[in-house]
């Protein structure tokens, strides 16, 4: 058995900090969630511009908040604050003041920057120029615009083919770069684009394109405002979307009722204070869920079916009073076989499995039975598992029984986790064009693009570890602390001819390299974009599919820094040369030109220019909505589908571990060391324990241990662990990512999607050595 434990490429620690533990939350928000946003952003930003940015975060006419994808109101934007505790810390992070130029690097090595934590990394500032690590070199040092160019593009054509080549992307980026990066990309010669979405709403996308005919959502905000059920699955909005907080509470005054189920009870599900009113400033909350399903690690699947088998027996005994027999007939495909599966199983079994009494089971079927305008709303607790995609066609048969979509609130929410993650997919940024798009390119461009599928996030990091790839470009992103196998992608990375990251900050990718590196520094979300005297804006999609302007309104750190659609023409300029037929000097400086092109590609985009213009922006199509369907497989009706309930045998001293973000996190980018809704302080290297498993294995509160996954005859190390007992289920564990990615195997992926199945770990806990 090889041993693959931590290195330089993530956290390595030979101490813990002092771990401070108080009483796990009750409620979200209030006071001092306006207490921490304003500490950061005045701390990081300074008061004047710290104030300048919140009033424009969020705002019509502002710029769209570089945290997660939940969506404004189109309407009745709050007047006060428009953003949540993280979104303002977000701020703080990229709207620092604090720099890192040539200096920096020249006192600083690799080497020794690779020995923080990443915490202390994100910390260090904005970059403030080019920077180029040669090869054999220790320390990076500035290089000039053209210069940097020049290398991509040097490496770029001396490739055997331009499959050797990786382009990644981040959420962050706006659609017109990542229209002209993917552009760029095709023209080159490759479909080699994995993005976050390959590690996050994969998933949801497979699952619904196969089944309803798109790959998103199919509510709209105001939906939440008149809804008779929401249900929350495998999501922490109090943490990870805490704006959506502001939504479930009206959902809860207009009389809807929330089902939450999670492994762990969280304070986000439980009860808000909304610091934004009267009763929630003098402390009072809200009550959130109705009822709390605490679900096993992956139970998900089993108390689905429990719901339906329970809601079918109630329709056996009155037919037509739970089911929606008229959309079924007329609108789906596949009842029968879906309905002879669930027969099969035995309600006991069900509870069993997922591991919630049945009486509470009853209880959440009891408040659907009558109800036909339901909300199912999930994130990475459902996506990240090798049944992720199964999972979420399993809530789509609810829904469908129900009659619960293509009508005013109800239908599905994949809750997105960055701003405009989906707007990269819209924009085309995807390993795996349809014909279709490619066909329309060659329309409007005039260059044949590859049509061969590229790879994904998964399939990049094989090919890189096998020497298959040789150049990796990331648009924005911290690649190497967002993906899984930490050992093993760092293994990948080093042996790279060339890493190219497109940056704010500083990031620990930057710190694992192959033979060279550059780092390109650009504008952040916030910072002002100037081209010829004239602030300009980028457009993002949120999780409900609004396309909407954004325009920074502060000034930027550096006058040496492109942004993110300056760096792509450049590049693409520099690499392409004279065979390239795209004038990427009309696209360079000119946003409109941008956005005309994409007027002439994306469906739904025609006028582009014009509708992003008005003051909420424009929905882009989306059928299922509307209740029509449209699917290469099923025609003109949305598909049940068959599934199976995942058995899972554990060895007696194995447990299922899941990865979480702590509060005071937005995916890799670490604000700080608290997590005060779950009651730890100044320390991230916890796990959290059923009590009884701690006293059945004899590890006691506060005990330092190692977390170990063999999985694949490969032993992978997290050392240095503290044991936090916690409410959750018997067999369950917990840990902050992305100190346990080194834990997650690169061969552990869910079915179809080719996810990381960062939500179910198997690991064993060992004291400490």
């Amino acid at each position: 058995m090889s041993v693959k434990t931590e290195h330089p490429a993530a956290e390595n620690p030979e101490e813990l900090l002092d771990l401070k533990l108080t009483e796990q939350k009750k409620w979200a928000a209030g006071i001092p969630a306006v207490y921490e946003a304003g500490k950061d952003v005045f701390e990081e930003d300074g008061l004047i511009r710290g104030m300048k940015g919140l009033f424009h975060m969020n705002k019509k006419g502002g710029f769209d908040c570089s945290g997660c994808a939940w969506p404004d109101p189109d309407d009745d934007r709050s007047p006060i604050a428009e953003y949540c505790e993280n979104g303002a810390k977000a701020l703080a992070e990229e709207a620092t003041t604090k720099k890192i130029d040539a200096v920096f690097f020249a006192q600083n090595s690799v080497a020794d920057l690779a020995k923080l934590n990443d915490f202390e990394i994100g910390k260090k500032g904005r970059i403030t120029q080019p920077m180029y690590l040669p090869k054999g070199g220790t320390h990076y040092q500035p290089i000039s615009w053209d210069d940097a160019f020049k290398k991509i593009a040097g490496h770029l054509n001396k490739l055997k083919s331009p499959n050797e080549a990786v382009f990644y992307t981040s959420g962050r980026t706006g659609n017109e770069a990542s229209f002209m990066y993917q552009l760029f990309v095709k023209e080159y010669g490759t479909n080699n684009m994995p993005d976050c979405s390959n590690m996050c709403h994969e998933s949801s996308g497979s699952a619904l394109s196969e089944t309803i005919g798109i790959g998103k959502g199919t509510v709209t905000l105001d939906d939440f405002y008149d809804t008779d059920v929401i249900i929350i699955m495998g999501q922490n909005p109090g943490t990870n979307h805490p704006r959506m907080l502001t939504a479930l509470e009206k959902a809860k005054k207009k009389g809807s009722k929330i089902i939450a189920i999670n492994p762990l009870k969280e304070a986000g599900l439980i009860a808000f204070k909304n610091p934004q009113t009267v009763k929630g400033f003098m402390g009072f909350s809200t009550q959130l869920a109705d009822t709390y399903l605490q679900v096993k690690i992956n139970g998900d699947m089993a108390l689905l079916k429990a719901i339906e088998k329970l809601l079918y027996e109630a329709e056996t005994e009155k037919p037509g009073t739970v089911f929606d027999n008229d959309f079924i007939h007329n609108k789906t495909t596949g009842y029968k076989d879906f309905i002879d599966s669930l027969e099969k199983y035995e309600l006991e079994d069900l509870a069993s499995a997922c591991g919630v009494p049945l009486s509470q089971i009853k209880e959440a079927a009891e408040l659907l039975k009558h109800k036909h305008r339901i909300i199912i709303c999930w994130a990475m607790g459902i996506t990240q598992h090798t049944n992720g995609v199964d999972t979420i066609k399993e809530i789509l048969n609810l829904v469908l029984l129900k009659g619960s979509i293509g009508k005013p609130g109800a239908g599905l929410c994949p809750v997105r986790g960055h701003s405009n993650v989906q707007g990269n997919r819209t924009m085309m940024i995807w390993e795996k064009p349809s014909e279709k798009q490619l066909d329309k390119i060659k329309e409007v461009f005039g260059f044949e693009p590859p049509r061969e599928h590229g790879l994904d996030v998964v399939d990049s990091i094989k090919a890189m570890h096998r020497g298959k790839l040789k150049v990796f470009f990331a648009m924005g992103g911290n690649f190497i602390s967002a993906t899984p196998d930490t050992v093993y992608t760092a293994e990948a990375m080093r042996k790279l001819n060339l890493s190219v990251h497109v940056s704010t900050k500083l990031n620990r990718s930057h710190l694992v390299q192959g033979d060279e590196a550059l780092i390109l520094p650009t504008f952040s979300r916030s910072d002002e974009d100037i081209i010829n005297g004239e602030a300009q804006f980028v457009t993002c999609e949120n999780s409900m599919g609004v396309v909407q302007m954004s325009r920074g309104v502060l000034k930027p750190v550096s006058d040496d820094l492109l942004n993110e659609n300056q760096i792509v023409c450049r590049m693409a300029k520099a690499t392409l040369g004279e065979r390239s037929v795209v004038d990427w000097d009309k696209y360079a400086d000119n946003y409109d030109a941008v956005r005309d092109a994409i007027a002439k590609v994306i469906p739904g985009c025609e006028d582009y220019n014009k509708k992003v213009c008005e003051p909420a922006g424009f929905y882009l199509p989306n059928g299922p909505r509307e209740g029509k369907f449209k699917t290469e497989k099923y025609g003109d009706k949305a598909a049940f589908s068959v599934t199976e309930v995942p058995v899972h045998k554990l060895d007696a001293d194995e447990y299922m571990l899941t990865s979480i973000r702590s509060h005071d996190q937005f995916n890799t980018t670490i604000y700080g060391l608290d997590d005060r809704y779950r009651g730890v302080h100044n320390e991230r290297r916890v796990v959290f324990m059923n009590e009884s498993d701690m006293t059945r294995a004899g590890f006691k509160a506060g005990e330092k241990v190692d977390l170990v996954n063999n999985h694949g005859g490969t032993e992978r190390i997290a050392r240095l662990f503290v044991v936090v007992p916690y409410d959750i289920p018997e067999g369950n564990t917990a840990a902050y990512y992305p100190e346990t990615n080194v834990l997650v195997p690169i061969d552990c992926v869910a079915e179809k999607s080719n996810t990381p199945t960062s939500k179910l770990i198997v690991i064993k806990i060992k004291k400490h050595s």
